[in-house]
């Protein structure tokens, strides 16, 4: 692994897969937290739109992404705040049509063949300069919102009802971290594809939280299991020529399922005493 950071790709990929892990420990600790993974899920989907959109129109497919990521992400707050009984089907239409509109103007786009697995599973090795600055500057951005609003998202996220009732503005804090989900996916789709931004967004987290006593712990945890993910992940793609973005989701799923395996063990160990 040491030797192959000599090449820049390698050196991309290893940087943009800490960049990704940073904003997945902060912003996947709030989705979990939450529990917003659907919507989550919905805005990963619905950011394929983006993509095709952007390559019809030649321009950066991130910056697309993140234009009908954010547009998604809104829609669908106002969907699960005015009709709550019906939100998860919404969501799924909007999940499906925002693939659908990539796909269309992908296949319109004039003498270009986009490469649909890429952004479906990843491409963590062809992540060019540019994304690398583009997630620097994510990062500082969901930092910031972070630290500034964190009392309030605190509180929004372990009691909405006391939140509303002393004044927190639950409805803007609400939607502006769909609008920070929409710019993490928009880096995770870089590194493990849209199909498995969810496990990437949200495991770190689950294991994270079992181990945490505060929402500030639990987000820095998150973000150093995530660079231990990606990075173990990335060093096994490497190693033995596998797709980098399914092996780092296989990592940080084989340590989930062994820390749901010892909390099960220790669970049953406690029933037998």
């Amino acid at each position: 692994m040491l030797a192959a950071l000599q090449f820049d790709f390698m050196q991309n990929a290893l940087l943009s897969g800490i960049l990704v892990s940073v904003a997945c420990g902060i912003v996947g600790t709030l989705v979990v937290v939450n529990r917003i993974v659907f919507i989550s899920g919905g805005i990963a989907h619905a950011a394929y739109g983006g993509i095709g959109l952007a390559f019809y129109l030649g321009v950066p497919p991130s910056f697309g992404a993140a234009f009908f990521s954010v547009f998604s992400s809104m829609v669908m707050g106002v969907v699960s705040l005015k009709n709550k009984e019906r939100a998860d089907t919404i969501i799924g239409v909007i999940w499906a049509i925002g693939m659908a509109i990539g796909i269309i103007l992908i296949d319109l786009t004039p003498g270009y063949n986009v490469d649909l697995m890429s952004y479906l599973f990843g491409s963590i090795l062809s992540v060019p300069d540019r994304d690398i600055w583009f997630m620097l500057f994510l990062d500082i951005l969901i930092f910031l919102l972070v630290w500034f609003f964190y009392k309030e998202l605190l509180a929004m996220s372990y009691d909405e009802e006391f939140s509303f009732t002393v004044g927190i503005p639950i409805k803007f804090l609400y939607f502006t971290l769909l609008g920070m989900i929409a710019l993490s996916v928009v880096m995770i789709i870089q590194v493990v594809g849209l199909i498995m931004v969810i496990a990437l967004l949200t495991i770190p987290p689950f294991i994270a939280e079992k181990y945490t006593l505060s929402l500030a712990k639990m987000m820095i945890l998150s973000s150093l299991l995530g660079i231990l993910f990606t990075t173990t992940g990335l060093w096994l793609s490497y190693t033995y020529n596998l797709t980098s973005g399914a092996t780092i989701i296989m990592v940080a799923g084989c340590v989930f399922f062994i820390s749901f395996g010892m909390d099960f063990f220790k669970g049953y160990l406690r029933r037998d005493i």
